[in-house]
């Protein structure tokens, strides 16, 4: 049975502490539905580019973007990949708000099939590998592993699963997410979307342990920072059933939930302080005006004062106050004077 090896070191401890801490300060935070809209849109185009970049897609993120915004038919493989991904989040994120995933074989062979539909024979298109496989070294093409043999991999996906529901309440969910993550790479269970698979997968882990990270934020961007480092501390190097007896998934645990830490502190940074204090409070005109700039773009004073009977110096006021806690951005000078909604960093 699966039994992996970890220790609890002060680091991993400092570690879970502080994201159970900032997790916290998130939820005592509120937001208008339509700010957290835009939030949870941008998180889901940094994830996309992200987990699809750490396989090597060459598309940016700025042409990520305009992929998903694209309703052309005629797409090359690069894109499609960012396509499916980018359909398994909203799919996996509307069944989770429906409370319907459970972590099983079906669904981990489900996610798969999202993401490399099109991609893959059909043959291999959801189903786990049926031969050998090595992984090699992205940057020198060298074999550095060899993962388990085909035999095992099906028996080895449910010890892992059954490790995970027999440890619910034993085990941190944090510990139990990391340890599915590295385990699923170190099995290897398909012939090609392993990370994207697994990725996608310790996003449900988390959502399911109370942390969902399809709204906010992307531990993907985290990893995509440097992929070689990624890469190195997740695998494992050399044949399988020499390492078997020897993997310590310490390392990897210390990396995933600072990892964690790092993506929450960007996206704290980049939400508005709104309504901690009166000044930062929004009233509904204020989510008008918001709501205005989503359906089209951009927002005018001319515009605005078509929306509300409010006087040309309060609207002003308005406009400045967005502008203060961080939702609009100024563009244009004079008469030319327009708003859009903020971009948020990735």
């Amino acid at each position: 049975m699966f039994a992996p090896k970890y220790t609890i070191t002060d680091q991993l401890l400092t570690n879970i502490t502080r994201i159970n801490k900032l997790i916290r300060d998130l939820n005592d935070r509120r937001f208008p539905k339509v700010v957290l809209l835009e939030f949870e849109k941008t998180a889901q185009e940094v994830s996309t580019y992200a987990s699809t970049s750490i396989e090597g897609n060459p598309l940016p993120l700025t042409e990520v973007k305009k992929v998903l915004k694209s309703k052309s038919t005629n797409i090359r493989d690069s894109e499609k990949e960012v396509i499916n991904y980018n359909h398994a989040l909203k799919t996996l994120n509307l069944l989770l708000e429906s409370n319907q995933l459970e972590l099983s074989l079906n669904l981990i062979l489900d996610i798969h099939k999202h993401v490399t539909q099109g991609l893959l024979p059909a043959f291999e298109t959801g189903k786990l590998r049926q031969q050998h496989v090595v992984v090699n070294d992205p940057g020198t093409g060298k074999i550095v592993y060899l993962p388990p043999n085909v035999e095992k991999v099906e028996d080895f996906i449910e010890e892992l699963i059954l490790y995970i529901k027999n440890n619910n309440e034993i085990v941190d969910p944090l510990i139990l997410s990391g340890i599915f993550h590295k385990q699923m790479v170190i099995i290897h269970p398909f012939m090609d979307g392993n990370g994207r698979t697994t990725r996608l997968a310790t996003k449900v882990l988390l959502a399911k342990m109370g942390l969902n990270t399809f709204n906010l934020f992307s531990f993907e961007n985290y990893y995509n920072q440097n992929v070689t480092k990624y890469f190195k501390t997740v695998g494992e190097y050399g044949d399988y059933n020499d390492l078997v007896d020897s993997i310590d998934f310490t390392s990897w645990l210390e990396y995933f939930t600072g990892g964690l830490i790092d993506e929450l502190l960007r996206v704290n940074k980049l939400l508005p302080i709104i309504g901690t204090t009166p000044d930062t409070k929004l009233a509904s005109y204020h989510i008008r005006i918001i709501e205005y700039c989503k359906q089209n773009g951009f927002i005018t004073d001319r515009a605005y004062a078509q929306l509300t009977d409010r006087a040309k110096a309060t609207r002003t006021l308005d406009f400045q106050k967005l502008l203060d806690i961080g939702l609009l951005e100024r563009r244009g000078k004079g008469r030319s004077t327009y708003y859009s909604l903020k971009k948020t960093a990735s």
